[in-house]
């Protein structure tokens, strides 16, 4: 008996993605892997979930394979059944089979009922007797009875009855319908059975050598590829989804923080300033993510394979001993073991030099890397959502099972979505237990909106529509892989100088911590959190983080890029977020150039050719060889430098008439907040101060030609500016003019004009903005003295 693929029309696209990804030989065996069943107990049959041919509106979830060992199909539609799984099968034999199907009853861990995760399989539109997802809080065969085939084509399905998260693993019939023993439990990833089952051969097929693989396509992965890509490695991409971005994709929607394109190599940031998002909320909305240009960026580099759907499972690495009287054994990564999540093919990806960026760092833990996770009190793992107020009313089913909610017990959800605060897992295993983590989430959100629907909130909720909730979970942190500099808080706060400091880290150090306030109900695991910020960091130019935290000690071969790198919990509070993770991905893509130019490995590279890094960190983004020995090349469209506080998104002052003063070169006294907002600011940003805080603003210039002097200030205007600010002008140490100027209103020019003054050659001019009675917020922007003809 076999599984036929039976490709309908809408999946040929996804073949023909696999056909770019993998060669001819591995293509034909991964499609045999969905086709070539062995016999097993008398006539069998093994059908993998995440095989069929039409998935409906199932989800393919890849999270877990590590704990549960296999992707598997999940009914996600948000209390709403989703549309059927199906495939056709093809039976040789005809008679009666017993069905098995690997499934769990995912609240029953914390003894909730009922289950919300039901489903029905469907042989030829009949269901089976049983109700699955119902019997246990594990990953388990439940018996689904006896089914009659006749020989020839069957179809398959998965009838989703909630809507709530039901999963399905896999499926086994079996003629030996007597048996009440399950198949072997298959919590290893491809165990001996499954892979039996699957039909692959004994070895996996070997892809490669590379210059570079990279595990894990977020933003470190990313820049990490197109950057050595660019520099002439070839690149190996390995990504366990169906999209590039991790958090910063659609299916987690956490918008792209931390300042990039600034600090020492304000070059380092312009890769990723072509795919990052730029999303206006947290989440934000699915079109905002650019998942397809992330893509296609990616894609048009000749030098990276490109391997979506595929999951990083084990290494294959060796001990190498270190001559000398200090001889010290280290490890050396041959290949990178992957799973194909759609087709259970087996690959062998080998390189020369690999980066884990998967955020785990299951690379490093696989070869026996150094690594540290902080015991208790870590940051968390979050699931946000978000709903809207439909046109009419909408119903919300009861939901028993998820968290005992009343509109107390959460924060509500303003401006309809649920954001980074609603994170739980904080003393939790964040690897063996994410699951769980995830599902706690889960219910947390349910058990919410099922308070504003059914509950204390329903009168204000009529029309409420749950419109997405992430099953994709944001994890913050976890493993950490030590290198040979484990920065520190203090290394950040004090701005320790290393030698080989390059990437800018402008995040706070922002710690997460369980919200007392709605953790009374539920202490053993609360659900919101709260951010503590150690604001020292320097948000415009940043903190160097050192090169040598994005290498292992003790792997020989092996970078890392993103949350997984060498630093401490605290300092991993300024460096996790994703533009900063991106641009390790950046510098390490243009150090694995280097070792494959010197033969050589990452350590050498700070040794020995710590000047050739630091000369390719300072190259656009853009700049590109066809080999690490070839010459690079600049294109005409490479971003113009930014500064060292960053690029200049504001008027440029050197565009605008006469002599003009920035708010950033003012001296300033008081509370000044900065703001980018308002479009039409000149230079990086503009300033404002509360009316009346005693905070002030100078302006100071010395012209070097005496005339007669236009004051011009320029003015972002708004409803909440002051009516009524005061701007006093000081000539040569003496008050010259005294001023009120309203700021809400702004000509088109920009600026507002301040009259005309005759000024002195080489001495002191101040113009000087403060707060006192000025009818509303203070702003400064800059001031402009344009000589009048």
């Amino acid at each position: 008996m076999s599984v036929r693929p039976n490709w309908p029309v809408e999946v040929l696209p996804r073949a023909s993605k696999l056909m770019r990804v993998l060669p001819i030989t591995s293509l034909a065996i991964a499609l045999l892997a969905c086709c070539v069943t062995p016999k097993v107990w008398g006539e069998s049959l093994f059908v993998e979930a995440e095989s069929f041919a039409d998935r409906g509106g199932w989800e393919l979830d890849t999270q877990f394979i590590e704990q549960m060992g296999s992707p598997y199909l999940l009914a996600h539609g948000i209390g709403r059944p989703v549309d059927d799984a199906k495939t056709t099968i093809s039976v040789n034999e005809a008679g009666e089979y017993r069905v098995w199907v690997r499934t769990l009853d995912w609240v029953a861990r914390w003894g909730a009922s009922p289950s919300p995760g039901r489903f029905q399989v469907l042989f030829d539109g009949k269901p089976l007797e049983p109700t699955f997802g119902t019997e246990s809080p594990d990953w388990h065969w439940h018996d689904g009875g006896l089914v009659r085939l006749g020989e020839g084509d069957h179809e398959l399905r998965l009838h989703d009855l909630t809507g709530f998260d039901g999963r399905c693993d896999c499926l086994y019939l079996t003629t030996e319908v007597d048996r009440t023993t399950p198949p072997p439990s298959v919590d290893d990833v491809l165990s001996p059975w499954r892979r039996e089952q699957l039909g692959l051969p004994e070895k996996p097929v070997t892809k490669g050598p590379y210059d570079l693989v990279v595990v894990g396509g977020g933003y470190a992965g990313m820049g990490a590829a197109l950057s050595a890509a660019r520099m002439g490695c070839r690149v190996a991409l390995i990504q366990d989804r169906g999209v590039l971005g991790g958090n910063g994709s659609s299916e987690v929607r956490v918008w792209a923080m931390g300042n990039i394109r600034r600090g020492k190599f304000p070059r380092i940031g312009e890769i990723i300033e072509e795919f990052c998002d730029h999303a206006t909320k947290s989440p934000g909305r699915y079109e905002e993510f650019g998942d397809d240009k992330k893509e296609a960026i990616v894609l048009a580099e000749s030098n990276i394979d490109l391997m979506l759907n595929h999951f990083a499972y084990a290494v294959d690495a060796h001990d190498v001993e270190k001559g000398g009287s200090d001889s010290k054994t280290t490890r050396h990564i041959d290949a990178v073991r992957i799973l194909n999540t759609q087709t259970g093919e087996d690959l062998r990806v080998t390189g020369e030099m690999f980066v884990d960026g998967t955020g785990h760092g299951w690379i490093g833990e696989w070869a026996g890397a150094e690594t540290d996770m902080t015991d208790r009190g870590r940051m968390g793992m979050s699931n946000m959502w978000s709903w809207a107020e439909a046109d009419s009313t909408k119903s919300f089913p009861e939901t028993p099972w998820a968290l005992d909610l009343q509109m107390a017990d959460f924060p509500y959800p303003r401006d309809h979505h649920g954001q980074w605060f609603w994170e739980s897992g904080f003393d939790l295993d964040p690897i063996n237990e994410a699951e769980a983590i995830r599902d706690w989430n889960l219910r947390a959100v349910y058990g919410a909106f099922n308070a504003m629907k059914n509950r204390d909130g329903a009168a204000d909720h009529a029309t409420a529509e749950l419109t997405w909730v992430a099953y994709v979970g944001g994890p913050r942190e976890s493993r950490r892989i030590m290198g040979d500099v484990v920065l520190t808080q203090d290394d950040v706060v004090a701005k320790r100088e290393f030698p080989d400091g390059c990437v800018p880290s402008t995040w706070s150090i922002d710690l997460h911590y369980p919200k007392e306030q709605y953790a009374t109900k539920y202490p053993e695991n609360p659900f919101i959190s709260y951010a503590v910020h150690d604001r020292r960091v320097d948000r415009s130019y940043g903190y160097p983080v050192p090169y040598r935290c994005f290498y292992s000690r003790n792997v020989d071969n092996l970078f890392m890029a993103g949350r997984c790198i060498s630093v401490t919990h605290e300092a991993l509070g300024t460096v996790r977020v994703m533009k900063t993770c991106g641009m390790m991905g950046e510098v390490v893509g243009k150090a694995a150039s280097i070792c494959t130019l010197n033969d050589c490995l990452p350590r050498d590279v700070y040794e020995s050719h710590l000047d050739e890094l630091l000369t390719l960190l300072r190259l656009p983004g853009k700049a590109r060889r066809s080999a690490p020995s070839s010459d690079i090349v600049i294109p005409d469209d490479a971003m113009e430098e930014a500064s060292s506080i960053g690029p200049m998104l504001g008027r440029k002052p050197h565009d605008l008439p006469g002599l003009v003063i920035d708010d950033r070169d003012a001296i300033r006294t008081g509370e000044w907040k900065e703001g980018t907002g308002l479009r039409g600011y000149v230079g990086w940003s503009y300033r404002y101060a509360q009316e009346n805080s005693a905070s002030a603003a100078r302006f100071e210039t010395k012209p070097e030609k005496a005339g007669r002097y236009r004051l011009k200030i320029y003015n972002q205007p708004h409803a909440n500016r002051g009516t009524t600010v005061p701007v006093t002008l000081v000539i040569a140490g003496k008050t010259a003019s005294h001023l009120r100027i309203n700021q809400r209103v702004t000509p088109e020019s920009g600026a507002i004009d301040g009259g005309e003054f005759d000024l002195p050659a080489g001495e002191t001019v101040s113009v000087v903005i403060s707060t006192e009675n000025a009818g509303g917020l203070i702003h400064i922007d800059a001031i402009a003295w344009e000589l009048v003809e």
